[in-house]
């Protein structure tokens, strides 16, 4: 397992390059978001899913799953959203929240069947230049664990997680809270689970 340290949440030069590469030949990571550490690959990678969702006991066919956008325009690729959810977006991201939107035809096999997918765009520097990079989305999911610190020191996360992925990325502590989820597939935005911030609308 690789390891690399990151300092203010961003990503550049070898560091992104190593990342990069361990994406594209399918492999998993863990990286710090906005919120809590998460588990990550490709996007557009169905092998790479199947192990993320197999990680973390995941069943794609019942559960939404999520996808780190870079910005609006990528999200707009994968998901259909109306003039005022692109307006909610504008004014909420980069930020802690998850979007429920209708899925895409262009999302890979494993969200095949699955008419909504989660969609964020989070307010870290390191995560969107990673997407940026790649050029497409990450599958992503929270970290698990059993006592706090091992969801909030980077040392600990790493030490959980040795065995289990590719590569982590070592950066600011975690947070507790995970991301509000607002869910944007009715006729108006329903907060399914508050977050860390409230929804400016």
């Amino acid at each position: 397992m690789e390891k690399i340290q990151i300092y203010n949440n961003s990503i550049s030069g070898k560091h992104l390059e190593l990342v990069l590469q361990v994406l594209k030949d399918g492999g998993i990571i863990v990286l710090p978001t906005d919120t809590l550490y998460a588990v990550a690959c490709d996007a557009l990678n169905p092998k790479a899913i199947e192990k993320v969702c197999k990680l973390k006991g995941i069943n794609p066919e019942k559960t939404n799953l999520s996808i780190l956008c870079n910005d609006i325009s990528m999200v707009s690729d994968y998901a259909k959203f109306d003039n005022y959810a692109f307006k909610l977006m504008k004014e909420n991201t980069p930020g802690p929240f998850t979007f429920l939107f209708r899925a895409a035809s262009s999302l890979p096999r494993a969200f095949k069947g699955r008419k909504v997918v989660g969609i964020r765009i989070p307010d870290n520097e390191a995560d969107r230049t990673i997407v940026s990079a790649l050029g497409n989305p990450l599958l992503s999911t929270s970290i698990m664990y059993e006592d706090e610190d091992y969801a909030i020191n980077p040392d600990l996360i790493a030490e959980s997680y040795e065995d289990k992925v590719d590569l982590i990325i070592e950066g600011e502590d975690g947070k507790l809270q995970p991301s509000a989820i607002i869910d944007c597939t009715g006729t108006e935005p329903e907060i399914i689970r508050e977050g860390p911030e409230e929804l400016k609308n």
